[in-house]
C-alpha cells in the first residue's frame, strides 16, 4: 500500500512538474505534507534545504530520501522511477512531436504560459517558509537573513548551495542554551537542615 502510494504521489509530480525541479517542489509539497502526511512542513523545509545542497536534480533526490523514508529501499527506488520515467518517456514523445511544430505561435505560447503559474506556485511556497520563519525566528532576524541571502545570491553571485551550507554549519556549530539545572530537594519554607 505504501509503495503504491508512493509510486502515486510521485508519478502525479513527475506527471505535472512542467519547467523541472524547482517547479515541482510545490507539487511534491502538495503530495507529501497535504496529501499523505508523511512529513511535517517543517520537515519538508529541512528536507529541501539539505537536497538543495547536493549535486543533482532536486526532485529527485526529494523522492528518492521520502520514498525510502517511507518505504526503505524499495520505496525510494520507487519513488525516483515514479518522478524520472514519466519525465523521460514525454521527454522522448514531446520532442519528437514538437520538432516538426515548433514554429508555430501555439507551441511558444505554451511555454510563456506556463512560467508565471509556475513563479506563483514557488512565491506561495516561498511565502509559506517566510511566515514559519517569522513565528520561529522573529522578523528582524528574518528580514536580515532574507536581505543577506539576496546580496549574497544576486548580487555577489554566491551559490545558493554554498550559502544553506554554511547556514547548516553555523546551526550546527552555535552553542545552544544550557537549560537551568533543576535543584533535586527543594526545600519549603526556607533552610535546609
Amino acid at each position: 500500500m505504501v509503495h503504491r502510494d508512493l509510486f502515486m504521489a510521485f508519478f502525479r509530480v513527475g506527471m505535472l512538474g512542467y519547467g523541472g525541479g524547482p517547479s515541482s517542489i510545490p507539487l511534491v509539497y502538495l503530495e507529501v505534507v497535504d496529501r499523505y502526511k508523511w512529513m511535517t512542513a517543517e520537515e519538508f523545509s529541512d528536507t529541501l534545504c539539505i537536497g538543495n545542497t547536493l549535486p543533482g536534480p532536486i526532485a529527485t533526490k526529494m523522492a528518492g530520501y521520502i520514498g525510502y523514508r517511507q518505504g526503505g529501499w524499495l520505496g525510494s527506488l520507487v519513488s525516483v522511477a515514479a518522478t524520472t520515467i514519466p519525465t523521460i518517456v514525454l521527454m522522448i514523445i514531446l520532442l519528437t512531436s514538437l520538432a516538426s511544430v515548433r514554429h508555430l505561435g501555439w507551441v511558444s505560447g505554451m511555454t510563456r504560459g506556463v512560467v508565471p503559474v509556475i513563479a506563483v506556485m514557488l512565491g506561495v511556497l516561498t511565502w509559506d517558509f517566510v511566515r514559519r520563519s517569522l513565528k520561529d525566528l522573529g522578523q528582524i532576524p528574518v528580514l536580515a537573513l532574507l536581505g543577506l541571502s539576496f546580496i549574497l545570491t544576486q548580487t555577489l553571485g554566491i551559490h545558493p548551495a554554498l550559502l544553506i551550507g554554511a547556514l547548516i554549519l553555523f546551526a550546527l556549530l552555535k552553542p545552544q542554551p544550557q537549560p537551568e539545572p533543576e535543584d533535586s530537594c527543594p526545600v519549603e519554607g526556607g533552610r535546609s537542615e
